[in-house]
């Protein structure tokens, strides 16, 4: 199992001590074994996160998640008390993201998910009822069977960074409306209801998610970029410290080549967030079912002790050798 420890405190002053650096062309087996994620509350990362640990466990590395939030990750990672983070969504974080990047003590490896995406999104009835693009929130009548409030997921979060300067700048007609911001169970619950009874919701989506399997949904267009261009698409980077990355060029290797599918993504989040069996688990059944993408991962990589790491997978996951 994973081991997952609380985050010490982020006190700002001063290291009390440097990390040690390695150069980059350094042996995987002089890499320290411990790999340190940042894994907010959310369906998705919780579960990639935790492939990727599955596979490093087998490749010799001790991985362990925290799960915090996005605002105190980007912190942590600044700091050095975070290694890793799988869920750098943007621009919906660009906020954080931007003066974290200025400081030069974060690495970005790129987009780990291909075909991530963001925006309002309605059961596809109310779609079929005339309200297509965010622009029709201005309607009177829509807004009223709307009852002029969006679903959010927590405050704080990059989708509610957005919604509230849709509110604050009258974006769309949003200046007199409410912002209801729970948790993504939470806002999900809400969808459901109004679904079971066919009524009328606009809320946050998201792709990859399992939302987009179980129900329904239309994304509203977003012809004034609200929730970023080109229709809301965004990247979901693999964000490393530093000197983690200087120091650990086999695992920053494997971070790298690690990037899946939204649709893939949608099926783990499926099988953690909405049939509630544990992460590992779902990890693990992803991993045996997709031998091919797995060895992709791994190109070039090696065990902790300097082995190829595809044959060592191999054998740890009972992978097939024409993977």
């Amino acid at each position: 199992m994973m081991k997952r420890y609380p985050l010490p405190l982020i006190v700002g002053s001063a290291l009390l001590t440097l990390p040690l650096v390695v150069p980059a062309t350094a042996m995987a087996q002089q890499e320290d074994a411990s790999v340190r994620f940042s894994a907010p509350a959310w369906p998705g990362v919780t579960v990639k996160t935790a492939m990727a640990s599955k596979l490093l466990e087998a490749l010799g590395y001790q991985p362990s998640q925290q799960e915090i939030g996005s605002t105190i990750t980007y912190e942590a990672l600044n700091l050095g008390e975070i290694d890793a983070f799988l869920a750098a969504w943007l621009p919906a974080q660009q906020p954080m993201y931007d003066p974290s990047m200025e400081k030069g003590t974060i690495v970005d490896l790129g987009n780990n998910v291909d075909g991530a995406r963001l925006g309002f999104a309605v059961p596809s009835y109310v779609a079929e009822a005339g309200l297509t693009s965010a622009e029709d929130l201005d309607n009177e009548e829509f807004a009223e069977r709307l009852g002029r409030t969006v679903y959010n997921i927590e405050a704080g979060s990059g989708m509610s960074e957005i919604l509230n300067r849709g509110v604050d700048e009258d974006i769309y007609g949003l200046g007199d409306w409410d912002l209801s911001e729970t948790s993504t169970p939470g806002m999900l619950s809400v969808v459901k209801d109004a679904i079971s009874n066919d009524e009328w919701v606009v809320f946050g989506g998201w792709t990859p998610h399992w939302m987009n399997i179980e129900y329904d949904i239309t994304y509203l267009d977003d012809p004034k970029d609200l929730w970023g261009p080109n229709g809301g698409r965004s990247d979901v980077k693999t964000l490393l410290n530093k000197d983690f990355a200087d120091s650990h060029p086999n695992v920053s290797k494997f971070l790298d080549q690690v990037v899946i599918s939204a649709d893939d993504q949608s099926e783990m989040i499926l099988g953690f967030g909405f049939e509630n069996r544990d992460p590992e688990e779902v990890a693990l059944e992803w991993i045996k079912k997709n031998p091919e993408k797995v060895k992709s991962f791994v190109e070039g990589v090696t065990t902790r002790n300097g082995e190829p790491a595809w044959p060592a997978l191999q054998e740890a996951f009972d992978l097939s050798q024409e993977g």
